[in-house]
């Protein structure tokens, strides 16, 4: 009996230590970013990490062509943006811009049987949005996106819109008193990572260039907006930050002193640039797009598919975890004199509209 008994306890212990051994995993690794004792760390799972990196894909660079030769403005009709590139340097740009944007669909996707007209709206969007490319590398290069910079692919990822766009959200329909004055609290949404925040942070801070505030430094009477309401607005976005970028919140901030600019790290510099960075980008080039595209390609508002931290992050710290894309095709590392001249003109078209609008109306008293 003892014999026996003994046997099944053996066996029970080779068994437990079978199954413990089944669930073991990698530990958890904590990256410090901060002053020790502040809990300024980044926790990441090797794991889950490891499988992150390894399935981010990257398209195949194209080799590169002599600069050499006649320029593409001279050889082809109606090139805009690109004009100054040879034509060697061009149509290798146009066939990677094909393999980050549309693979499936091809040049067609942007052009008709006459590679010149501009019957196509995805081709008059897309000389916008290599002039955006172009300024975004150019003008917020230090500031935000060097030194892997970013291409079509950045945010594409082979698709024609890419994945993470937002367009501005109605929301659930409320009683009277919270439709008059609405928060979207106790909402699930994707767009705070599920949070009990308000749902929608990206037109007031992405688009529109609201205060981001959690605490006053005055009392109320004296005009402070600062309120409960306010921080729960910050929070919102600040949890798309996190969620976007797969971090928490002391990748940017000192967890003693979250408003202190002096002891937070750099990272936080970063993202206050990101924030104008994607506010100039959606006014300034994707609404500029906005009366071309046809309705299924816009909001229910009739606003157009805008971009957030996520567009280009998809839940990494760097997107596509730091590979650099810029440095095989330089032609998109500068706003080029056409870039320039075609973001001149539709500025001055926009205003000769208000303009007109405002003569045809009688202008205000």
């Amino acid at each position: 009996m003892t014999t026996a008994i003994g046997q099944r306890l053996g066996l029970l212990a080779v068994l437990a230590a079978t199954t413990l051994a089944g669930c073991e995993r990698p530990p958890m690794e904590a990256v410090q970013r901060g002053y020790r004792g502040t809990g300024m760390e980044q926790v990441v799972n090797p794991r889950t990490a490891a499988e992150q990196v390894a399935a981010v894909e990257l398209p195949a660079v194209i080799p590169p062509v002599p600069s050499a030769g006649p320029k593409a403005a001279d050889v082809y009709q109606n090139v805009e943006v690109l004009g100054d590139l040879s034509v060697g340097e061009f149509t290798r740009l146009m066939a990677a811009i094909t393999e980050w944007v549309s693979p499936e669909e091809g040049c067609t996707y942007c052009h008709g049987n006459n590679f010149a007209d501009d019957d196509k709206y995805t081709k008059k969007v897309a000389r916008v949005m290599i002039a955006m490319t172009q300024r975004v590398n150019e003008s917020w290069g230090e500031k935000h996106v060097a030194p892997a910079g970013v291409t079509c692919y950045t945010c594409h990822r082979g698709k024609n819109v890419p994945e993470y766009v937002w367009v501005k959200d109605a929301g659930p329909r409320m009683a009277s008193m919270a439709a008059a004055n609405p928060t979207g609290q106790n909402v699930s949404s994707e767009s705070v990572a599920y949070a009990s925040l308000p749902y929608d942070p990206f037109t007031p801070y992405l688009e529109g260039d609201a205060e981001i505030r959690m605490a006053g430094d005055t009392a109320l009477p004296t005009g402070n907006r600062q309120s409960i309401k306010q921080t729960e607005w910050t929070y919102a976005l600040m949890m798309h930050f996190s969620d976007s970028l797969g971090v928490n919140c002391t990748y940017c901030h000192n967890s003693r002193a979250f408003a202190k600019w002096e002891q937070s790290p750099p990272t936080r510099l970063k993202a206050w640039h990101a924030i104008r960075m994607v506010r100039e980008v959606n006014n300034g080039y994707i609404w500029e797009t906005n009366d071309w595209l046809p309705d299924y390609r816009q909001g229910p508002s009739g606003d157009p598919q805008k971009v957030a931290c996520n567009t280009c992050h998809q839940g990494a710290y760097k997107p596509l975890y730091g590979a650099p894309m810029i440095k095989d095709y330089p032609n998109l590392s500068k706003e080029t004199a056409g870039a320039k001249q075609l973001m001149s003109a539709m500025a001055i078209d926009e205003d000769r509209e208000q303009t007109d609008s405002v003569a045809t109306t009688g202008g205000e008293e």
